[in-house]
């Protein structure tokens, strides 16, 4: 095991980074941060930042001269980074395994691979490839690479919409059919390298405009849909041989049946709930795998609610923090990002509860009493 004291890498210092830095710096370890925006949440945090793009060889050589242990906060760093490191020190997640969650392709051949089932798709490289996809349609289109939070996506419904927005895109994309959601679904998981596996439960998310917006946990599903869920994260870490943290996103149809829809190679924003719910924390688990030290007890202390606070939030200025500091049994996370946006994750809550239901209701009202007066306006009009 690496022990307390030893240097620790993160590409990437957005909250996941920070949040990470935070569960090392606890446990004994120094952490440094590589990462071009000078105020990246993770900088105030890190021991170490290293202000260069994610490409810089030089800054590779550096993060590599310090580090004995280096880990990822967002999936689309250079692949190639990851194997200079590797030369040098321990790396988890690897660098192929990255490189196939990067594509979309990639990852839903890597997905069928392992036996897990996904919704009907089509590659589509050029204008060629959309011929002979009414069987597709309704569908989303959806970028090969650098989608997430609902960039970078399409819904269309016909051959007309379909040409319209590949070539708005303007590269290679894949084509997904629509499917009779019940619903979203994701589980966190951890393999360390010696094959040793733990998931975390199971949580039921809700997405705005293609962004979480709320989890739910447990989720409310029946017993066999929960065992088939877990059982899929497990089948797919064991299958790809993948050393990290990783989320598994599902579908639960209306049929009962579950499809796998993305793979996060690293902490997600749907486990952040294990900070306040669980024994450990999905970051403290990546640390655990990246020091080599046993995995942690992944078990729900609490029934747990989550809600994403997005830079909507502050249009009628900073949010009136005392309602969620006051209401019990919750906890605030803001990440320390400068600049609000539309859209832009700036931090959560999660409430806790004894049943299953209260911290659903109290999360939902904590979220009501913070939205802008502006947007609920907007909304009271339309």
């Amino acid at each position: 095991m690496i022990a307390p004291g030893a240097w620790l890498g993160v590409l990437g210092g957005g909250q996941l980074g920070r949040m990470f830095a935070a569960a090392a710096q606890n446990h004994g370890y120094r952490v440094a941060v590589l990462d071009p925006d000078p105020h990246a949440p993770a900088a105030s945090f890190a021991d170490e930042h290293i202000v260069a793009a994610y490409d810089d060889q030089e800054a590779w050589k550096q993060l590599a001269a310090r580090c004995v242990a280096v880990t990822t906060e967002f999936e689309n760093v250079p692949a190639e980074a990851l194997r200079f490191l590797a030369d040098h020190c321990f790396v988890a997640p690897k660098a192929h395994h990255v490189a196939a969650f990067q594509d979309r392709g990639a990852e839903k051949a890597a997905l069928t691979a392992a036996g897990l089932e996904v919704a009907p798709y089509k590659l589509v490289e050029s204008f060629d490839d959309l011929r002979g996809c009414e069987h597709l349609l309704p569908g989303i289109l959806k970028r090969i690479r650098w989608g997430y939070d609902g960039k970078g996506q399409a819904r269309v419904k016909t051959q007309a919409e379909l040409e319209a927005a590949f070539e708005n895109f303007v590269g290679p994309c894949v084509l997904e059919k629509q499917v009779a959601l019940a619903k979203e679904l994701s589980v966190v998981a951890a393999r360390d390298r010696h094959g040793n596996i733990v998931t975390y439960p199971t949580a039921e998310n809700h997405h705005e405009n293609g962004i979480l917006d709320t989890s739910f946990v447990p989720a409310h599903i029946d017993p066999k849909t929960d065992t088939l869920a877990q059982s899929l994260a497990r089948k797919l870490l064991a299958h790809a041989d993948y050393v990290g943290v990783l989320c598994v996103e599902m579908f639960l149809l209306q049929d009962g049946s579950l499809l796998v829809n993305e793979i996060a190679p690293r902490p997600h924003n749907s486990g952040h709930y294990t900070l306040d719910a669980c024994t450990t924390s999905q970051f403290e688990q990546q640390l655990r795998v990246l020091i080599d030290a046993p995995l942690g007890d992944t078990r729900l202390v609490r029934p747990a609610a989550m809600v994403n606070l997005l830079g909507d939030l502050w249009a009628d200025g900073e949010p009136d923090w005392a309602k969620v500091l006051a209401a019990p049994h919750t906890r605030l996370h803001l990440y320390g990002k400068r600049e609000a946006r539309r859209g832009r994750k700036m931090g959560h809550f999660t409430c806790l509860g004894e049943g299953n239901e209260a911290p659903i209701a109290q999360a939902l009202r904590l979220k009501q009493a913070l939205t802008p007066q502006t947007e609920t306006a907007q909304v009271a009009a339309g």
